[in-house]
């Protein structure tokens, strides 16, 4: 039984922001840590000087690159995610159980990451499957989640709460990443052989720490908002309103150009992060150093900085608005991409996760925080205005994964597909310049 609390209530919102701190352990493990690494040993095979020979996995009777391979999987779950939400998000905001299917979606993500134990070269179809369906539960959720935040909070809370939100993920990730950390480098602590073991562990705590800490979010959110029986019609009610919000958007040129402008800059934000461990793994000379080692203090400076960017952005929308905010951000990364390019060395690599920790969890907050109040006051199917926001953000997402695996696998390099992602923020700067500043 949940506890029904008034909007912009303190405890709600803390409860909202909460599922942050739950579920981002699966980004910041599967999507950017423990699984990348944990992928790459399982594919690529080295000499005893440590250059690779080959990084070529052999799937459906064809060979593909290995960082080809898992983009390819990963645009496709991204792909199902954008298909199935308007279906979702109309049912849920027409019966009232945004919560059920946000329970749903979070227990199929997690007993994904569970199903990951088992992952193995002889066991491919079901170990892509878990991290398909893993990629699906994660994303899928994340549709009702955001629709929350303009149900729960009011427009001068939301970009403070979108910040904290992300900053409870980024610290809860961070710690769970640590105690993942010390079972695999210092296996024999715990008694085991190798790090082969707790590093398959690290996916189950990923799952049981995603369920466990998400049940004080369900406590307190609402169900939803409306309360109607489910019929027929309402299945494809999403798809409906989907048409009638993009109708209603040539009516609305600030959200119409924001949105525009977000596709195709998140396109190349979302890239990055998926593919950044698998850029560390195959383009720098680690030398002496080991590279799981060097690999996991970027993804931890880059969760750590990431907490102070999200208060900076913050705080800097607030004194100079969203849209003058993100304009900047992109600038940032323009010039991040421009240097990734060149680097070759770990110590290049610790700058350049700096960077992106800084403005990583800065865009994603505000990204949010700014559609929210762009969206009409008299809104009410939130659902389903995020659902058209996730929706474009996911078809973002198969654009530039099937754009970086193609180039990774035309060119042989990952360096090649960072540099192609420039355009991306290119045109997500002009269309930024078009968004009207009034009330932003």
């Amino acid at each position: 039984m949940s506890k029904i609390l008034p909007k912009g209530h303190k405890k709600l919102l803390n409860a909202w922001a909460f599922y942050d701190w739950a579920n981002s352990v699966y980004n910041l493990t599967i999507s950017s840590a423990i699984f990348p690494i944990f992928w790459g040993a399982l594919t690529i095979i080295r000499d005893e000087e440590d250059n690779i020979i080959s990084d070529t996995v052999h799937f459906l009777g064809f060979d593909f690159n290995n960082d080809s391979l898992i983009s390819y999987v990963t645009a496709l779950a991204f792909l199902v995610v954008s298909f199935i939400s308007p279906f979702l998000s109309g049912i849920a905001d027409y019966v009232g159980n945004k919560k059920n299917f946000l329970k749903f979606f979070c227990y199929l993500g997690a007993i994904s990451c569970i199903g990951l134990y088992w992952f193995s070269l002889e066991n491919l179809w079901f170990g892509l499957l878990c991290y398909f369906f893993g990629l699906i539960g994660f994303w899928a959720s994340l549709v009702f989640y955001n629709s929350y935040l303009p149900d729960i909070a009011f427009p001068k809370q939301q970009d403070a709460i979108s910040a904290k939100g992300y900053s409870l993920g980024y610290i809860g990730s961070v710690i769970l990443l640590i105690i993942n950390l010390i079972m695999i480098m210092k296996f024999e602590w715990f008694g085991f052989e190798d790090a082969g073991t707790p590093t398959r562990l690290s996916f189950v705590m990923v799952g049981v720490w995603w369920i466990i800490f998400s049940q004080y979010t369900y406590y307190y959110l609402p169900k939803g908002n409306k309360k109607e029986a489910l019929t027929k019609a309402i299945i494809f009610n999403g798809f409906k309103e989907l048409k009638m919000i993009w109708k209603a958007l040539k009516n609305d040129l600030r959200l119409r150009r924001y949105l525009s402008a977000f596709f195709v800059y998140s396109m190349a934000v979302q890239t990055i992060m998926l593919i950044a461990t698998y850029f560390g793994i195959e383009e720098l000379d680690w030398g002496d150093q080991d590279a799981t080692t060097g690999l996991i203090i970027s993804i931890l400076l880059i969760q750590l900085v990431a907490v102070l960017g999200a208060f900076l952005t913050s705080k800097a929308s607030t004194k100079y608005g969203n849209i003058r905010t993100l304009i900047t951000l992109n600038f940032i990364w323009i010039g991040l991409c421009i240097y990734a390019y060149t680097i070759t060395t770990p110590f290049q690599f610790y700058i350049a996760a700096a960077i992106v920790g800084l403005i990583m969890g800065g865009i994603q907050a505000l990204s949010r925080s700014t559609y929210s109040k762009f969206l009409p006051e008299d809104a009410i199917d939130t659902a389903s205005y995020f659902s058209f926001y996730d929706v474009s953000e996911k078809i973002g997402i198969v654009i530039g994964m099937l754009s970086y695996g193609i180039v990774a696998e035309t060119t042989g390099s990952v360096r090649n597909a960072i540099l192609f992602l420039i355009l991306f923020f290119v045109v997500g700067l002009f269309l930024l310049f078009r968004v009207p500043r009034s009330n932003s």
